[in-house]
């Protein structure tokens, strides 16, 4: 699925949580924030942090991918780890 809005991830984080059995009390603990965050990252909140966001993907095993669709960019899925180690060696 694309992602193009924070209700789409928000819709993603939800169905996945419900798939895993998780009511929002429970999924907030696991993550490390507060039910009222999960509520409103679920509702489209566009202001979560990333970092935050990121942790949520990942406790419930969704994979984010970040491809280029731009045509003149024909390569496919940017190379996240490559970048990180330029961002390092500088």
């Amino acid at each position: 699925m694309f992602v193009r809005t924070p209700a789409d991830l928000g819709a993603i984080i939800r169905d996945r949580r419900r798939q895993l059995k998780l009511d929002q009390a429970a999924f907030a603990k696991r993550i490390g924030v507060s039910r009222q965050w999960v509520i409103e990252i679920e509702h489209g909140h566009a202001r979560a942090e990333l970092g935050l966001v990121l942790r949520a993907l990942d406790a419930l095993s969704i994979r984010l991918d970040a491809t280029i669709t731009d045509q003149a960019h024909l390569s496919g899925a940017v190379d996240v780890d490559a970048i990180v180690r330029k961002a390092k060696k500088s």
